[in-house]
């Protein structure tokens, strides 16, 4: 998997869709993301075409053959959607599931029966953090959306006062603790030990996590007062439910995919051997798409069956699971062809070329580099290898503590102000039912604060080690 993604960044470096030169490419990356700002802020279009038309306009101020920006652009679509579209229509199977079964109102009711009040962001981040060690971010959302909305309607709690530290759980997990993608194949590229990254990851995670959730969502809650959208918050069930799942059984459902995952990830370090038998079993079982369907196939007893829904029930409950999501699909679709379309102009050879000759300390040069390609790309996965992939000589030298502070310093930077080319940005904006700037006021900016707040930790560690 991390030659695989190194060779393709290497393949995109070396067959950019323009020859424009770095000065030109710049001004086109900028004039694209303008364009689909003004076109969703001003105009009010959709994001799906605003998102479509920015990556066309990108192509064309890169001075980018049509055909080609083309298709990057539906290259970038199909890949997002086949990979993170199928997490997210599992996502809502399973969220519906909960809800119409009543499983939902059993695990919130016990969430705000033992946790209230000021508890209530501390419990929703420790959550989140669980949940988020072994899964994908998007898979960590899909999961913890329907318990934040029902958490905040029901506690009547300010929306970003419970989803900011939910946020920051699985967003800190997603970028600074293997096994991880972006985390592995850092360690891999630099040559770094995985359990001491592992542990110098903990050590930096947990303040960051700290204060950029329960802290920070303080002051979004007051930037940010909205309600949970009605169209995204499970509904309660009909009152002609007889019984409900219980809490165990619920929560055994939920936590599936996350035990699938983590067995995957221990097998993968532990046994180290694509050819061992077990281990080919768990890279199966625990992939993101089998783990979650696994739970859906489950939750179809555990709740469905459990709450006395016949078949005809059950088919109508994913039947309108599906419904909803539908326009969140293409826009976080449409933000992976923008981010595609990006990639494919070089714009990670770009900043790689105006970072060669930056004469800085290592740690900052690395999270720098990646900031930079997180800000032009928005991918964190492409940040993460391009700016490993550029410091590894320094990480030769290194101690086995400074390599692994090294990583995570890629890490941080790779998780630097999610915006507009990002298909997470429009993932949160959508399900929060947030417009772009409200958007940008919290999750951009407690993004920035988890890659600056986790650099100083970095920093402070490496005077120490």
């Amino acid at each position: 998997m991390t030659s695989l993604s190194v060779e393709m960044l290497a393949a995109d470096a070396v067959e950019p869709i323009t020859s424009a030169g770095n000065a030109q490419l710049g001004i086109a990356v900028l004039a694209g993301i303008a364009v689909i700002v003004l076109l969703i802020t001003k105009l009010k279009m959709h994001a799906f075409l605003a998102l479509t038309i920015g990556s066309l306009a990108l192509g064309s101020f890169a001075g980018a053959n049509p055909a080609k920006t083309i298709a990057s652009f539906t290259a970038g679509l199909g890949s997002t959607v086949a990979g993170v579209g199928v997490l997210i229509a599992l996502g809502a199977i399973l969220g519906k599931l909960l809800a119409d079964s009543g499983g939902a109102d059993q695990i919130v009711d016990t969430i705000l029966a033992k946790a209230s009040g000021r508890a209530m962001p501390w419990a929703m981040v420790l959550i989140a953090s669980i949940i988020g060690l072994p899964l994908f971010f998007e898979v960590g959302i899909v999961l913890m959306i329907p318990v934040v909305l029902l958490v905040a309607k029901r506690g009547n709690y300010s929306l970003m006062r419970i989803g900011i530290p939910a946020l920051a759980g699985l967003s800190v997990m997603h970028g600074l603790i293997p096994p991880h993608p972006g985390p592995l194949v850092a360690i891999d590229a630099l040559g770094a030990n995985l359990g001491v990254t592992l542990a110098l990851g903990v050590l930096v995670a947990v303040p960051t996590v700290i204060i950029a959730g329960p802290v920070f969502s303080r002051y979004a809650a007051r930037w940010v007062d909205i309600e949970p959208p009605e169209k995204m918050v499970p509904q309660r069930p009909s009152e002609d439910l007889d019984r409900r799942p219980g809490f165990g059984a619920t929560l055994a459902t939920i936590l599936l995919p996350v035990v699938l995952m983590l067995i995957k990830a221990l097998v993968d370090i532990v046994v180290d051997n694509p050819d061992n038998h077990v281990q080919r079993v768990t890279d199966v079982v625990g992939s993101p798409l089998i783990a979650l369907l696994a739970a859906v196939i489950v939750g179809m007893f555990t709740l469905g069956r459990a709450a006395g829904f016949t078949k005809g029930r059950l088919s109508t409950t994913v039947e309108k699971s599906l419904a909803p999501i539908a326009g969140i699909l293409l826009i976080v679709g449409a933000g992976g062809g923008f981010k595609q379309t990006l990639i494919d102009a070089g714009v990670g050879r770009m900043i790689l070329d105006f970072s060669e000759n930056w004469s800085i300390p290592a740690l900052l040069l690395g999270w720098l580099i990646a900031v930079a390609i997180r800000l032009a790309t928005g991918s964190a996965t492409v940040a993460t290898i391009s700016a490993a992939g550029l410091v590894a000589p320094l990480a030769a030298e290194m101690s086995t503590s400074h390599a692994a502070l090294l990583v995570l310093a890629v890490g941080a930077g790779s998780l630097f102000f999610s915006h507009v080319n990002d298909a997470g940005f429009w993932l949160v904006k959508e399900y929060f039912g947030m417009d772009v700037p409200q958007t940008i006021k919290t999750w951009s900016v407690m993004e920035t604060i988890i890659s600056v707040v986790s650099l100083a930790f970095i920093l402070l560690l490496s005077l120490v080690l």
